[in-house]
Parts: structure tokens; sequence; C-alpha cells
């Protein structure tokens, strides 16, 4: 896969289903061992998508929210809050087909060479039992908090 064909553009209102879809992947492994009918799931699915989408667009008015297109195709979700003093990662989401192909390693190291030359901090939260922990923990990301369900994590340049 060649990697350099990654792109990004602003999310739209036309993106919802696709977001949701993005959303539903990252989800659906974990809700699929309830015993709920398909029905439930996705309703319930749906709720917490609007939920966090809501969230999300609430609470970080000045982020940017993109769709990552690989060969213009939309495959994933990266929302960025850059801060004068931070760059905060809120999400980086992939559709199933396109996770552990390098993408998503590609994204981080463009973020975090973003974050030496401005010489600012990376930082996001991330789920206890998300694998995305370990991941993140292999690129210096190191825990600075923990909210009970979420961890904090902040990555320094190495220039500080």
């Amino acid at each position: 896969m060649k990697l350099s064909n990654i792109t990004y553009r602003p999310i739209t209102e036309d993106d919802t289903s696709f977001l949701y879809e993005v959303y539903r992947s990252t989800r659906v492994d974990e809700i699929g061992i309830a015993a709920w009918e398909y029905k439930e799931r996705e309703e319930f699915l749906q709720r917490q998508f609007k939920m966090q989408h809501t969230q999300y667009m609430a609470n970080y008015k000045g982020a940017a929210f993109d769709i990552i297109l690989y060969n213009n195709e939309p495959i994933g979700r990266l929302y960025v809050d850059r801060r004068k003093d931070d760059i905060r990662i809120i999400d980086i989401a992939l559709l199933k087909e396109y996770r552990n192909k390098g993408i998503g390693t590609e994204i981080l190291n463009n973020l975090i060479k973003e974050s030496e030359e401005l010489k600012v901090p990376t930082s996001l939260h991330v789920e206890y039992y998300n694998f995305a922990r370990s991941w993140y923990e292999r690129y210096g990301f190191k825990q600075e908090g923990d909210t009970g369900v979420y961890i904090f994590m902040r990555r320094k340049p190495e220039s500080l």
C-alpha cells in the first residue's frame, strides 16, 4: 500500500453516514459480545455515535474535523484540536479493512513531526482497554492522568 496517497478533507453534513460507519467499525466488536439483537445493537451504536459527535462539535469549536482519504476514497476520520500550547488528538479512526497497514502510523508520525516543529506537546485521551494505548506508548506518549474510563496521555517534543 503506497501511503503517500493519504489526504484529508473537512467533514460535511453529507458525511454523517460515513462517520457513523467508521464509529461503528471501532465499536461493533466490543458490542458484539453482548447478547443483543441486531436492531438493539444498531440503535445503541447510533445513539452513542450521535452523543459523541455532538459532544466533539460542542467542546472542540476550533478543531479540524477531517475525513481521511486514501486514493481519494474515504477510509477514516481524524479530529485534531491544534492549540497554541498543545496538539490534542481527539480521534483517529480507520475502517477495519484499513487498519494495520501503516496508515495510522503515518498519520501519527505526521502529528508528532508537527509537534516537534512547533515545540508543543501532543496529547490525547484513550480508553483503558483500547489496544491503541500500547501503540501510543511505543511513540513516546506517557500517562499523565486518569478519569476512571480514559487515560490522559502526552508526548513532549524531544526539544523540551
